[in-house]
């Protein structure tokens, strides 16, 4: 599928699941970005991995959490902007480079054993900073890499599939790197990752008219993506949605050192575990939601994960056994994935072409931009009351996110402004 020859011209020949490869730019980034978010969640199992091993403190870790993620609520509406002005082919090239050189520091800094917990937050900020550019582009420009825009679903359901593998088979290579080597050649090797889709945005074919140069005042620009976001019915209602749910239950998971070492007494390989179940849930998730035929129904599926979602939670919270927990861990990944790829579908359905970088910058704000806010509460509240307590609470507070959202479903149907 990584190779030049041309899509079949029938639908028949990669119909189903996998429809979307029929674009070659899209199967280039598919092969680029499939190995290079393995090497993503290398990184981010080391990372949280090094900070408890520096610190013991779950509050460091929803600090990390909150450092690597805060710049996306700040400066993702200044991303939207440009995505829609900018080549985003050209954009994502520039920060998945500068996200390949921060790798690269923090590995040299922890081999060279020079590395400190301030290394470690700052290179996460920047990390964060490059991230506010980089989600919001890329959520615009996977769009563009298909040639049939009735596979809009399809793909943001294959790039759900493509995280959801990495997760279930980087934190897996994570712990047995760090447990061998230490936490170093963890990132060496995630910054030699993303050479993979450097080099795939590299050799993809774009139309010359691609850079969209919009004339205006930013902030005008700006204002414009809002309004439409406010009076759209469903993008403001899944908005909303998006962003209690990454409030109160997505930052979960920067607990996981926490509950391997702590609470079940394992080491880094017990945290692979648990991160590669959920990878293999969410695996399983996008598969589901890509071997589907149309966006009927997307809400009340979103529901129905949500509640999957919290109850793997608050059952996770109970849970002493590594293999329960694993288990369990699996059905929290496919209740997350099929619950964030639904939100996402329904935006980018619905969105106008030419407002779709500012929109999709408030979907990652409410996304990526709220997390890290949640991870600091995580954090401060698993100091308290310990890592089992807070999945309790974060359970309990999904489920109360899939009512309210379950409640508001009609207005899903309302017609899109003009």
């Amino acid at each position: 599928m990584c190779g030049d020859q041309p899509a079949p011209s029938t639908r028949s020949n990669l119909a189903g699941t996998f429809r979307a490869l029929r674009s070659r730019n899209y199967r280039l980034y598919f092969c680029g970005q499939g190995l290079s978010v393995i090497g993503t969640w290398i990184q981010q199992v080391a990372m949280g991995w090094l900070v408890y091993r520096l610190t013991n403190s779950a509050l460091m870790l929803g600090v990390i959490g909150f450092a690597g993620q805060v710049p996306s609520f700040f400066l993702t509406p200044i991303a939207g902007v440009l995505a829609d002005r900018l080549s985003r082919r050209h954009v994502l090239i520039f920060t998945q480079s500068l996200a390949m050189l921060q790798a690269f520091v923090l590995g040299v800094l922890v081999v060279s054993g020079a590395i400190r917990v301030w290394h470690v937050v700052a290179m996460s900020a920047f990390l964060g900073v490059v991230n506010a550019f980089d989600f919001p582009t890329r959520q615009s420009f996977t769009v563009e890499m298909v040639e049939d825009r009735r596979d809009i679903g399809n793909v943001i359901a294959l790039n759900s599939s493509l995280f959801s593998s990495a997760r279930l088979i980087g934190p897996t290579i994570a712990g047995v790197m760090i447990k061998l080597t230490g936490e170093g050649v963890c990132f060496l090797v995630n910054g030699a990752s993303y050479l993979a889709v450097i080099l795939a945005l590299v050799l993809m074919r774009t139309s010359a008219g691609e850079a969209r140069m919009e004339h205006g005042h930013m902030l005008r620009g700006l204002m414009e993506g809002v309004s439409y976001a406010v009076r759209s019915p469903a993008i403001s209602t899944v908005l909303i949605f998006v962003a209690g749910m990454s409030l109160f239950a997505m930052p979960y998971g920067v607990l996981m050192p926490v509950l391997a070492k702590s609470t079940l007494g394992g080491g880094p390989e017990t945290l692979g575990w648990l991160l590669g179940g959920g990878g293999a849930g969410a695996m399983i998730g996008a598969l589901f939601l890509a071997a589907r035929s149309g966006s009927e129904g997307l809400g009340k599926t979103a529901v129905v994960a949500t509640g999957i979602f919290g109850g793997g939670l608050i059952a996770l919270s109970l849970s002493r056994s590594i293999p329960l927990s694993t288990a369990l861990m699996v059905l929290t990944g496919l209740g997350m994935t099929v619950q964030m790829a639904c939100s996402n579908t329904v935006v980018q359905t619905v969105v106008e072409d030419s407002k779709r970088g500012r929109i999709m910058s408030l979907f990652v704000m409410s996304h990526m931009g709220v997390a890290p806010f949640g991870a600091l509460l995580a954090g401060a509240l698993a100091q308290r009351i310990g890592a089992p307590g807070t999945l309790l609470v974060a359970g309990a507070c999904s489920i109360a996110c899939a009512g309210l959202f379950a409640s508001r479903l009609a207005i899903l149907q309302r017609p899109e402004p003009t």
